[in-house]
């Protein structure tokens, strides 16, 4: 078996892992819920508004863009407040916690330490980094 091998292997892993498929189920809610659909069209739509008003340079109305910025935070709290969108923050950043465990380990090992004993949660000694001690 080669490296590519090795890597499809981890791939199939992964999606076997819980916090894969809670993330998985997650997504797909998000795609099927129709009132959190609207409500990122609702703020996408908002946000082109207030790109083109942007483009007119001198031209532009200060007074349209700050209508236009507070919409903005009022349709980016409603998509952010969705019990999906929710459900879906909460399954993403345990995904990205486990790829971030891979990635150490994979650093690690190109680095020359050893990768079964490695820190999967290294000291970066900036605490705005972290998620608290280990």
């Amino acid at each position: 078996m080669d490296i590519i091998d090795v890597a499809r292997n981890l791939g199939v892993e992964i999606q076997k892992d819980e916090r894969y498929k809670k993330y998985a189920s997650a997504k797909a809610k998000n795609d099927n819920d129709a009132d959190l659909q609207n409500a990122i069209g609702e703020f996408n739509m908002i946000r082109m508004q207030m790109d083109m008003e942007i483009q007119k340079g001198e031209n532009k109305s200060e007074e349209t863009l700050k209508e236009l910025n507070e919409s903005l935070r009022k349709a980016y709290g409603k998509v952010m407040v969705n019990e999906s969108m929710i459900e879906y923050n909460q399954a993403k950043t345990a995904l990205d916690e486990l790829v971030g465990e891979i990635e150490t380990i994979i650093a690690a090992a190109i680095s020359g330490e050893d990768p079964l004993t490695c820190d999967l949660h290294p000291c970066t000694h900036d605490c705005s980094t972290c998620g608290g001690c280990h």
